[in-house]
């Protein structure tokens, strides 16, 4: 499921009303670009990367592919993203691990100074709708790209930084010639925020979690290349 975006709620689990809400009113500005972040002082106690300590030189910000070296600082963060809002973490640590060790190239970081600001994990799926099997499962012949967890770090939620780490990992997606599509579950109320990254809802999900359920989302790669070559963004 992805589970997360602005608070991170099982997005999918992607995405909580606060940030999402925040991010929505500010699309013309933010989104209409893959931008390239401003410069931004670290606040104290985010995720550090692995890789820091083997790097003289490291970028003020930086996308990139996790792996499983990340997912410790990776966990670390959805737990900090996820339990003050829901009491339990979409991936546990091995589950997270699995995905990076499998699929790293569906997923994407965002590091500030090296260390970890927000991140997407997906694998791919070899149906066109989620289910129950889906939310554990990498089925490297699959055409869908199932988006599992959203987060971002609480120092730097309502700002747009997940709408900006969206965009980014789309059109990392959409250079992939497999994957034919995106998919992934959010609350309903959610469903106008997505629908501005190209998404469309196709129904309930056949998954939900306790009483919650949750609205599928789908984006065709070929219809996400071409809504951006056709606007301005």
């Amino acid at each position: 499921v992805p589970r997360g975006l602005p608070h991170h709620r099982p997005l999918l689990k992607l995405g909580h009303p606060c940030e999402a809400a925040a991010a929505a009113a500010r699309m013309s500005t933010q989104t209409g670009h893959y931008l390239k972040p401003r410069p931004l002082s670290l606040p104290p106690a985010i995720p550090e990367s692995p890789s820091r300590q083997r790097r003289h030189t490291l970028p003020a910000s930086e996308f990139r592919c996790l792996t499983p070296e990340d997912a410790a600082g990776v966990f670390e963060l959805e737990r900090e993203a996820f339990i003050p809002v829901s009491g339990t973490c979409p991936l546990n640590v091995d589950e997270v691990r699995h995905f990076l060790t499998l699929c790293p190239e569906l997923s994407m970081g965002w590091f500030l100074e090296g260390r970890l600001l927000a991140f997407i994990i997906g694998s791919l799926w070899d149906k066109e709708r989620i289910t129950q099997e889906s939310l554990t499962l990498h089925r490297p012949g699959g055409r869908t790209a199932h988006l599992h967890l959203l987060a971002v770090h609480r120092a730097f939620r309502q700002q747009g930084k997940g709408s900006v780490l969206l965009w980014r990992y789309l059109h990392h997606l959409g250079s992939q010639p497999a994957v034919r599509r995106a998919v992934f579950m959010c609350e309903a109320r959610l469903v106008p925020f997505y629908q501005r990254f190209g998404f469309r809802p196709v129904g309930p999900s056949a998954v939900s979690i306790g009483s919650v359920v949750f609205t599928e989302m789908q984006c065709s790669m070929r219809d996400l290349v071409s809504q951006r070559r056709n606007s301005d963004c």
